[in-house]
């Protein structure tokens, strides 16, 4: 019998080999159409915002080199402090209220919503996602006005005296655009959690029922680190809507009463079309750009599973 040379390729082999290079190269042909999107419509426009923020324009005329004079404004003014610290206090709403709400609206919603019951519970709680934020600004205007349903009801029950703008009080404007995030949040992570609810198992509940677990305990021992994963996606989506949160504060208040309810991404967009300092306002993207990320990353990295 007569053995192949040391070193040669056999015939099948050397077809796997042309096959393997032949599927690389068609896996990036699927990949390469992605790739030019993500760069013409992410890193283009993220990397041009960079290179504004270095200069003193206008949006027409020509650019003075600025350096990092625009980022100094942007940590050094007052008014722009405050924009940003209402963006951090939103989370508050927009995250934490609606997460915790929904944490326990699943635990009940477990126990006791079940068949078509259960199915109304999920798209009554579900509804305020579908709507637009436009819409959802404009409806709870109405509600919170002057004379709208919100004081209509207090003054019914003998609480005249609570009655308020209360989207044009300077104390109340703020935390009244907090509750409408958080009512527009509220639905997608009781959602997202009934849902990772629905796949731990129910043994382990069972096991925690036999050793004389409260609905208390079981809900420490088992639902929260069961739901791990869910509480991350849910702190992840809501936080990034609280920082870069729009519509909303448009909508209902402008920004007003004066700074009250201003947040970065109105302000980049007043400081851009309206005042015409680019310059800044894409050193104002920028640092909300990195917060987000110092907010998210963390929550990602508590939150994951850990592999065993």
């Amino acid at each position: 019998m007569t053995l192949p040379a040391t070193g040669s390729t056999s015939p099948a082999r050397a077809h796997r080999n042309r096959w393997a290079r032949s599927g690389r190269w068609s896996g990036w042909l699927w990949v390469v159409p992605a790739l030019v999107m993500y760069v013409v419509f992410v890193v283009r426009p993220l990397t041009l915002t960079f290179q504004y923020s270095l200069y003193d324009w206008n949006g027409i005329g020509v650019a003075r080199w600025a350096g990092l004079d625009n980022y100094l404004t942007v940590f050094t003014d007052s008014d722009l402090l405050k924009i940003i610290g209402n963006a951090f206090v939103l989370i508050i709403f927009f995250s934490f209220i609606p997460v915790g709400v929904g944490l326990l609206v699943a635990s009940l919603v477990r126990r006791m919503a079940t068949g078509l019951f259960g199915t109304a519970v999920r798209t009554i709680l579900f509804l305020p996602q579908v709507i637009p934020l436009v819409a959802a600004g404009i409806a709870w205007s109405w509600l919170l006005s002057s004379s709208g349903v919100v004081n209509q009801v207090l003054r019914a029950v003998g609480l005249g005296g609570l009655a308020r703008p209360w989207l044009g009080d300077f104390d109340t404007a703020l935390p009244s655009v907090g509750m409408i995030g958080a009512w527009v949040s509220l639905g997608l992570c009781t959602i997202l959690l009934i849902t990772g609810i629905g796949k731990i198992d129910p043994s382990l509940y069972e096991a925690a029922r036999m050793d004389g677990a409260g609905p208390v305990r079981e809900f420490v021992a088992v639902t929260l680190p069961g739901l791990r994963r869910e509480i991350g996606v849910c702190l992840t989506v809501t936080v990034i809507a609280a920082l870069a949160s729009f519509d909303i504060v448009y909508i209902s208040t402008s920004g007003g009463p004066g700074y009250q309810t201003t947040v970065p991404g109105l302000e980049i967009y007043r400081l851009a079309f309206a005042q015409r300092q680019v310059g800044l306002a894409s050193a104002l993207a920028i640092v909300l750009m990195a917060l987000v990320l110092l907010c998210v990353l963390p929550i990602q990295r508590l939150t994951r599973e850990e592999k065993g």
